[in-house]
């Protein structure tokens, strides 16, 4: 039974993650991390990492960026691998991941879900085939509480073009600043929040008299959590390092 520490369980990911986990057989969430520690959960609730003395396999954080440096501290000090789904990190912060990655395994992704990762495969391999004579744009969705901007998704999804492209691409969020002709060497991220919305993304290759779309509409926030669940069963198996979706797609096919 692998246990796990739920960071951010008093969240709207932390309630989706915690009855993913009462369904299976096996793992179990002992413990968790939340600001607002006063709210009863099944499980005891703290705000300070350091306040934790029971035992656990792995941490799954939907918190928040602000709270990733007590986080890592406590994750590295009790040598427990984390699986960080929290988006809207610094670069700053990334790096701080990665290094927390030489001690212990760490999953880092910007979207959990399996679908995601597939179009992430499905773009690059456009981008390689459609590159120089398409533009690409690519167009986020999400509810009216989403605070970042644009999603962690979409970036993956702009950084994973980017990899295979022959020039590296200058990343465009706003068009109204400037009166002048799109470049061939940019990228253009656009956001739209509002209402319920879960997420939506969609990578457009606009072309000479012809337009590609490659799409994923999340339903529910379920298939976030049943990734990171996955995840971190597969975390608690794993050597220090950084891990990412692919990693968790090829060992389920291995």
């Amino acid at each position: 039974m692998v246990r796990i520490i739920l960071s951010g369980c008093n969240g709207k990911m932390g309630h989706v993650v915690s009855n993913v986990v009462s369904e299976r057989d096996d793992c179990q969430i002992v413990a968790g991390f939340d600001i607002d520690s006063d709210i009863k959960e099944p499980f005891p609730v703290v705000s300070d990492p350091d306040h934790f003395d029971g035992k656990a396999d792995v941490i799954i954080d939907f918190s928040h960026p602000s709270f990733l440096s007590k986080l890592l501290s406590f994750a590295k000090k009790n040598k427990i691998p984390a699986v960080i789904a929290t988006t809207g990190m610094t670069d700053e912060q990334i790096e701080a991941i990665k290094e927390a990655s030489k001690e212990i395994p760490i999953f880092f992704s910007a979207n959990m879900s399996l679908g995601v990762n597939l179009i992430l495969n499905l773009a690059k391999k456009a981008a390689a085939v459609l590159s120089p004579d398409f533009d690409i744009e690519i167009i986020e969705k999400h509810h009216n509480q989403k605070i970042d901007a644009p999603s962690g998704t979409a970036l993956m999804i702009a950084d994973s073009i980017s990899s295979v492209l022959e020039h590296k691409p200058e990343y465009i969020f706003d068009r109204h600043f400037s009166r002048e002709k799109r470049s061939k060497d940019e990228i253009g991220i656009h956001s739209i929040r509002g209402g319920t919305i879960v997420g939506e993304h969609d990578i457009l290759f606009a072309g000479k008299d012809e337009v590609i779309e490659i799409k994923h509409t999340a339903m529910s926030k379920q298939i976030f959590a049943v990734g990171a669940v996955n995840a971190a069963i597969f975390l608690t198996k794993s050597k220090p390092g950084l891990y990412n979706m692919s990693d968790l797609v090829a060992s389920i096919g291995g």
